[in-house]
């Protein structure tokens, strides 16, 4: 199967009846590369860290863009053990994007639910959210609660917790 386009995700968005504004810029591989791209985007901006443990389970931290994240605090407090990083081949076959394109977006492609979603509660205190459209050439904007209706809609029950 092949992983989602960005027409296919906003066709999802769609048939939720979720409204999305994109925008369209250079490609973004880092934070630093997307500030400097995305202009005044207003609303929250993100990273998303595609993560397993040693057992193979999966998770996506989104947090706040400049929120420091300490991997071995946060997997203490998911129970995860310990954290790495997922590779790019794992990440393509998992969530079909590749890395700089990152976004809870891409559990439109893990139909088995093999990825625990995680949001940084800071993140979705804002609105609206921005991620890529499952391209990092893109930038999405979408309501937090919609955010929540997505995911639901995916199957994934995100955790919410202050990182």
């Amino acid at each position: 199967m092949h992983p989602a386009t960005p027409d296919d995700l906003f066709q999802f968005l769609e048939n939720l009846g979720i409204p999305t504004e994109t925008a369209n810029h250079g490609a973004v591989f880092t934070v630093e590369e997307a500030r400097s791209e995305r202009g005044n985007l207003p609303g929250g901006h993100s990273k998303s860290l595609f993560l397993r443990n040693k057992k193979g389970k999966m998770w996506l931290v989104v947090a706040k863009e400049d929120r420091p994240i300490d991997l071995k605090d946060l997997a203490g407090r998911l129970g995860a053990g310990r954290f790495s990083f997922g590779s790019p081949d794992r990440l393509m076959r998992t969530l079909g994007v590749i890395p700089g394109a990152v976004t809870p977006f891409a559990v439109l492609n893990d139909a088995e639910g093999a990825v625990q979603v995680v949001l940084d509660r800071g993140l979705m205190a804002l609105d609206p959210l921005n991620f890529h459209p499952l391209d990092n050439t893109m930038t999405t904007s979408i309501a937090s609660a919609d955010l929540l209706k997505f995911l639901e809609a995916t199957g994934h029950q995100p955790t919410i917790i202050d990182l």
